[in-house]
C-alpha cells in the first residue's frame, strides 16, 4: 500500500476509534454550499461529516473491528463521525437535514453502542423525543399526581371558608 493510502487509512481508523457512534449515509448531488451546510450543523451537534473512499473505509472499519456488509456501500457514500456520548441528535439532524433537502441523504445504517443498526430501525430512533425530553415527562408523570391531591385539599379547604363567607352575607 502506497503511503499516502497508509496515511489516509490510519486517519480514518482513528477518527473510527475516537467516535462514540458512525453512521453510514448515500448521497446523490449534494452541492458544496449544502455540503457545508450540512457539515456545520453537525459540527453544533456533536459530529461530523466526511466523505470517503468506500475501499479505504472498509479497510479501516475492518481494522476496527467493525463489521459493515459491503453490499449496503453503494454510490457515494458519506460517514457521520459522532463524539458526543448521544448519537441521536447527529442522527435527527441527518434526517431532518434530508427532508428539508429533497431527500439527498440516505441513512444506510449506524453502529451505536457497539452494535450496528439498520438505516430504517435508526429512522425509528429518530422520531422519538430526545434524553432531556424523555427526563422532562417523566419528571411531570412524577408530579401530576401531587399537583392534583394539592389542588383537591385546596378546594376542601376552601370550601369551609366560602360557606363562612355566604353565610356572613
Amino acid at each position: 500500500m502506497r503511503k499516502e493510502k497508509q496515511l489516509l487509512l490510519n486517519e480514518i481508523k482513528e477518527k473510527i476509534d475516537g467516535s462514540t457512534a458512525i453512521i453510514l449515509t448515500r448521497y446523490e448531488k449534494l452541492a458544496p454550499n449544502t455540503s457545508w451546510k450540512l457539515r456545520d450543523q453537525l459540527a453544533k451537534s456533536g459530529g461530523f461529516f466526511e466523505v470517503v473512499r468506500k475501499q479505504v473505509f472498509m479497510k479501516a472499519a475492518e481494522q476496527s473491528g467493525i463489521p459493515i456488509d459491503e453490499t449496503l456501500l453503494k454510490g457515494h457514500v458519506g460517514i457521520v463521525f459522532v463524539k458526543q456520548p448521544d448519537a441521536m441528535p447527529s442522527t435527527k439532524l441527518i434526517y431532518k437535514f434530508s427532508e428539508e433537502n429533497g431527500q439527498i441523504l440516505e441513512v444506510l445504517g449506524g453502529q451505536i453502542e457497539g452494535k450496528f443498526v439498520p438505516g430504517a430501525d435508526l429512522e425509528i430512533l429518530s422520531k422519538l423525543p430526545g434524553i432531556d425530553e424523555m427526563r422532562a415527562m417523566l419528571l411531570g408523570l412524577f408530579t401530576s399526581p401531587m399537583s392534583q391531591m394539592l389542588a383537591v385539599l385546596e378546594a376542601v379547604m376552601a370550601e369551609p371558608l366560602s360557606i363562612i363567607s355566604q353565610k356572613s352575607e
